[in-house]
């Protein structure tokens, strides 16, 4: 077994075509892991192994590989780029210790870095950066550098300073050891030599150099005191890297396997083994905190998180970050969240889609089980004579459906395996069955995450299906405060059904979705009939009183009521409060409400006013334009409904060099007319049923 403090659990993130998979190609070639190297662009990289991101040249799902450098093993995850499957992103970093941002040397800080920097925050991930494509025109180290602390706000510690740039990009000054790190043209990795630097370059090496001491100082007063006094002090980075108090900054160009080594080593030296981050929270069944982690020790009893499921020939793969114990091939676990126990067959290591046998792994590994049954994204695996939950994964709801129908009897069957397979790998991807037309609805993030569904569905498994036009997921709310009461009666054979409510409907703060409380007091409606009310109004949000869309964001207060001590029950409150509900909403200002998406997008500077008059016409806000050395970026606030098929548009537009990318902001009410039609539509539906 390796010892833990040599191991790194690292993600490499950033957004699309920033070169992610490139960087990480050359780190598997550098660390001897892979001995030809693939290009993304000939559908030829290691871990872009999926048909479809081989065709498209990006990642679609993040890929585990495993790696040695300097005596340390670097467990590394490549995640997709692409908005649509931010998902992939938020999985990965929760399991992971540290991280590898990769940013475009002339695209710089775009939208996908900013939501995979949110989420490496929230996750609490020690980061190192590098900027890459130096090599590209317009490509601008500074400037990155700049919008790190600016879009970001974070604080980049620069190491290494651009030697050159664009065609003339030759390698990087260490500003540590103040020494040039110069590669050929030949593209070997290999092929560099340790040099004196430019001398044109001596007073910007002092510059940075200084800045550099003094970031990494301001953690120690002591230290700091002494440099202020002319001593060179020793710099603890690393201490100041774990405590994400700074990143260490770095720069090359992955495809010309320049300045790759200094990052590797920076993985190494800086990013946290995984003894030195917090441990996971265990929590009770609610999902509260229940005070206990599970800290990283081989000799605990056993707490492993499942973060992610891939099908493959072999059969259903969990993927499986240990945090503490041993995990042993025959051994039986407990998911606890099922309360089953699974036996455990084989552990697999990885390396993309390829697979390496073990008998055996520890507390901080990652590695893959063949063939577990009842085992979900975000479950935990645990010793049964040591039961514990760890903190679960929140998944964010699609925004977007379409209907899909198999075109024979044969398909249908299929369709369904087929279907159940691909949500257990992708907790983003949802399907329903409308319970009066029978047809099969799937819902996902975006256009682009449900037409790569689609395309899975046929290739991989060979079903053929015909697919009906997106939908957006309209929601409704309340805009006024209503009091109202109810009587429930019923009188049968035996004993009848009696609860009387008297409630009031309120609209809540956005973002706050359902909430309950009671202020009944003296009884009129015994405490242990309140949930029951509560769970009434609940389940009736599932259809709102326009068009039969979910509710948000309301406040119910059960006020008084009454009761009969033979006829009430909890069945009767909860049938109280939902015919309530479809009482007292119409009368609440019942509104509808669309999905607002924040939209970026890239175009040559000579089609901005086509752009943004287009993005008006789609009732676009538009929120900033700003110039960078190769295009315009333009971010806009635009409804759901406004985007489909956009991709195309923007390409007639700019011939067919805009690009664009879009996520789910928040909920809007929907202008009158909308509505309307909105509304219209769902009647129509309703009636043709």
């Amino acid at each position: 077994m390796t010892d833990l403090a040599n191991y790194r659990n690292i993600g490499i993130f950033a957004h699309v075509d920033a070169g992610k998979t490139t960087t990480t190609e050359r780190i598997l070639k550098l660390t001897g892991k892979i001995h030809k190297t693939g290009e993304v662009h000939d559908g030829e990289a290691t871990t872009d192994f999926m048909e479809q991101e081989q065709e498209r040249g990006i990642t679609i799902q993040s890929a585990a590989t495993s790696c040695e450098w300097n005596n340390h093993r670097l467990n590394i995850i490549d995640t997709p780029g692409h908005v649509d499957f931010t998902i992939e992103v938020y999985r990965s970093l929760k399991v992971l210790d540290g991280g590898i941002g990769v940013f475009c040397g002339s695209g710089g800080v775009e939208p996908q870095s900013e939501t995979n920097w949110r989420y490496a925050n929230d996750s609490k991930v020690a980061r190192v950066i590098f900027v890459n494509k130096l090599d590209r025109m317009g490509a601008d180290f500074y400037r990155v550098v700049g919008q790190i602390k600016d879009v970001l706000d974070a604080v980049p510690l620069v190491m290494v300073l651009p030697i050159g740039i664009e065609d003339d990009f030759k390698g990087v000054v260490d500003l540590l050891t103040r020494k040039a790190w110069v590669w050929d043209e030949s593209g070997d990795p290999a092929a560099y030599e340790i040099q004196e630097p430019p001398a044109d370059m001596a007073d910007v090496i002092e510059e940075w150099r200084e800045k550099l001491v003094e970031t990494a100082l301001d953690q120690d007063d002591d230290l700091m005191e002494h440099y202020l006094e002319g001593e060179e002090p020793s710099i603890d980075i690393r201490k100041g890297t774990i405590a994400l108090d700074f990143f260490p900054t770095y720069c090359g160009s992955a495809f010309k396997n320049k300045g790759i080594q200094l990052v590797l080593d920076a993985a190494v030296d800086f990013l946290p083994d995984p003894t030195e981050v917090n441990p996971q929270p265990e929590v009770d069944l609610e999902g509260n905190e229940t005070g206990k982690f599970a800290r990283i020790d081989p000799e605990l009893p056993l707490r492993a998180l499942a973060f992610k499921i891939m099908d493959d020939r072999f059969g259903a793969l969990t993927f499986i970050r240990i945090y503490s114990g041993r995990l042993d091939k025959g051994m039986t676990v407990l998911n606890t969240f099922t309360g089953k126990t699974e036996r455990i067959g084989r552990i697999v290591e990885m390396h993309a889609d390829s697979r390496e046998e073990l008998n055996s792994a520890q507390a901080g590994d990652i590695v893959a089980v063949i063939g577990m049954k009842n085992v979900q994204t975000g479950h935990t695996l645990c010793d049964p004579k040591n039961p514990a939950t760890l903190e679960p994964m929140v998944f964010p709801d699609p925004v977007i459906s379409i209907a899909v129908a198999p075109n024979d009897k044969a398909a249908a069957e299929k369709m369904g395996i087929a279907l159940g397979k691909m949500i257990k790998e992708d907790p983003s991807f949802r399907m329903e069955t409308d319970q009066d037309s029978g047809e099969t609805i799937l819902k996902g993030m975006g256009e682009l995450h449900l037409d790569i569904k689609i395309d899975i569905l046929r290739r991989t498994h060979g079903i053929d299906v015909t697919v009906g036009k997106p939908q957006v997921a309209y929601r409704e709310t309340i805009t006024q405060r209503i009091e109202d009461s109810y009587t429930h009666k019923k009188q049968t054979g035996g004993s009848g059904q009696f609860a009387k409510i008297d409630y009031s409907i309120a609209p809540g703060e956005p973002g706050s979705g359902y909430q309950f409380e009671s202020t009944v007091t003296g009884g009129n409606v015994p405490r242990e009939f309140w949930p029951a009310v509560s769970k009434g109004f609940e389940k009736s949000m599932e259809k709102g009183v326009l068009a039969g869309y979910p509710c948000l964001d309301f406040t119910v207060t059960l006020m008084d009521g009454n009761y009969h001590p033979v006829d009430s029950s909890a069945v009767a409150y909860e049938l109280a409060a939902g015919a309530a509900y479809r009482q007292s909403m119409p009368k609440a200002g019942p509104q509808m409400m669309e999905p607002i998406m924040r939209v970026d997008v890239y175009t040559p500077e000579e089609h901005v006013g086509d752009v943004i008059g287009d993005l008006n016409r789609r009732r676009g806000m538009i929120k900033s334009q700003e110039a960078s050395a190769t295009n315009v970026h333009i971010k806009a606030e635009c409804p759901l409904s406004q985007m489909f098929g956009y991709i195309g548009d923007l390409r007639t537009m700019t011939s067919g060099r805009g690009q664009f990318s879009m996520e789910f902001l928040h909920y809007m009410p929907c202008p009158k007319n909308v509505a309307e039609e909105v509304i219209k539509e769902a009647k129509e539906r309703e009636a043709n049923k």
